[in-house]
């Protein structure tokens, strides 16, 4: 079994008083035991039946808005697998669950056992307070969440978030990674590191 796999769900984004139709892509990182979910958007069911037999490590947001968390706490229920969030993203988890749902706080720096390959915990404001990126040395990809896409850096034009901070981000904790990286984004297609170094600016 592949050491990463992704699902493809399909559901709302709602932020300062608008909705949008989106897909989310929901990155899978392990092995044919254990296993990591990255963003459990809108399927809870669906990425229970991805995860399949395995046992699931932990529920890690990229970042807590509504659509990269929405089906995190009843994946959770389903599979007592804590949730991890950077806490400074903690005003836009209330926004979806109030204070009923805890999670565990990820720090940067963190290494994230997924039974597979390790992932390192990069926190890159900009998108979100809280927004991380997922590094995972051994597989050459980082996991980019909506910090970084294809064609270069996330939206940034709503609440809590800062368009100097993200370019910064990605400057200084994406932009050093080797450039054959393959970064696996939020939303859409996959690229790589080297391909978007000039789509920063």
């Amino acid at each position: 079994m592949s050491a990463v796999s992704r699902l493809i769900t399909s559901g709302t984004f709602s932020l300062d008083g608008g909705t949008w139709e989106v897909d989310n892509n929901v990155w899978l990182v392990g092995s044919a035991d254990e296993v990591v979910v990255i963003d459990a958007a809108h399927d809870a069911a669906a990425i229970a039946d991805a995860v399949g037999s395995r046992r699931l490590r932990a529920i890690v947001c990229t970042h807590a808005h509504n659509d990269h968390i929405n089906a995190a706490a009843e994946l959770s229920e389903r599979t007592g697998a804590p949730i991890l969030l950077h806490p400074a993203d903690q005003v836009l988890w209330e926004m979806e669950y109030g204070d009923k749902v805890p999670y565990r706080p990820l720090e940067d720096g963190q290494v994230i056992e997924t039974g597979g390959p390790e992932l390192r915990v990069l926190h890159t404001p900009g998108h979100s307070p809280g927004a991380v990126c997922l590094y995972a040395p051994e597989l050459d990809t980082v996991f980019t969440g909506d910090t970084l896409f294809q064609g270069g850096p996330g939206a940034t034009g709503r609440s809590f978030s800062s368009r100097e901070t993200i370019v910064e981000s990605i400057r200084t904790r994406l932009l050093t990674l080797p450039e054959d990286t393959v970064v696996n984004t939020g939303h859409g297609d996959s690229t790589t590191i080297g391909a978007e170094a000039s789509n920063i600016a």
